[in-house]
């Protein structure tokens, strides 16, 4: 299944994307998809539904999160190796982890660069959307806890999260930096999230052109490992790092700036497409 919820910010309704590519709306089945959604058992109901059933929506408009309040949004960094060797660093021993602070925002809405910011990057990811409580889980069990994956632009802002001190996260955690969507796709339909294209875009110009089969620690991996120290819970979303071709990989350095067109894709998951603004407070809430 591929779940969404489209509309307005704060009034946005449960749907479901169909075969054919049509929104289908599930408000008549539930009242919004939230974190209880997502557990096994609320899925196979779901799956139960027959999408021709549901009403088609001609014109759904804005694309929210998939799923209403994302919990944690613990990150994952360098995680691939021909990303690791456009920065010049060494592949990590063990995962990275970092957080983002802000709200997780829909897949189109707007990036808005935080006050005098220069150096704002892009990051294609794939996203881990966990269903089942993880804690200390093997990792052969570690699969289990998916509910599904999405797209993820880590948006980052470098000069905060590499020259100002500190942890990463000043970079990575501010308002606007964390789309997520289009869809949330359940893990029948993505049998393997190890052989997955993605790509990103700035203004038509391609510069990331990856897969999944270069993280260098996989997702069972991931999921194993963030459960030995934070408790994952239904609506938690893991962004399990990006391939080369970031802003802060190109010789001269490229962010992104005023007016600029981001969009971004992974086999399978659907696109975004974001406009950057400059700070704007209107465009926040």
């Amino acid at each position: 299944m591929k779940l969404l919820r489209y509309g307005p910010v704060g009034q946005e309704k449960p749907g479901l994307l169909d075969a054919q590519g049509a929104v289908r709306d599930l408000s008549g089945v539930l009242p919004d998809i939230t974190a209880q959604t997502l557990s096994p058992q609320a899925l196979d109901t779901l799956r139960k539904v027959d999408p021709a059933s549901l009403p088609v929506v001609a014109q759904p408009g804005r694309m929210g999160t998939p799923y209403a309040d994302p919990g944690k949004f613990v990150c994952i960094g360098l995680n691939y190796s021909d990303h690791a060797a456009e920065t010049g660093a060494e592949p990590p021993a063990e995962p990275i982890l970092f957080n983002k602070w802000s709200r997780a925002s829909g897949a189109n809405d707007p990036i808005v660069l935080p006050k005098g910011s220069v150096k704002t990057d892009w990051e294609v990811e794939l996203g881990v959307v966990i269903g089942t409580k993880a804690r200390y889980v093997t990792l052969e069990d570690a699969l289990k806890h998916v509910a599904g994956y999405c797209v993820i632009n880590d948006v980052s802002e470098r000069e905060y999260q590499i020259e100002r001190g500190g942890t990463w996260d000043k970079g990575k955690g501010c308002d606007t930096f964390g789309p997520i969507g289009p869809w949330l796709v359940t893990p029948d339909e993505i049998p393997d999230p190890q052989n997955l294209a993605m790509w990103l875009e700035v203004n038509g110009k391609r510069f990331q052109n990856g897969s999944t089969k270069t993280m260098i620690f996989n997702v069972a991996y991931l999921i194993h490992y963030v459960s030995q120290f934070i408790t994952l819970y239904p609506g938690d979303l893991i962004s399990t790092g990006t391939p080369p071709g970031v802003g802060l990989g190109q010789k001269p350095p490229v962010y992104l700036k005023d007016g600029d067109v981001v969009r971004l894709g992974i086999e399978g998951l659907g696109e975004q497409t974001q406009r950057v603004h400059a700070w704007n407070a209107e465009l926040l809430d």
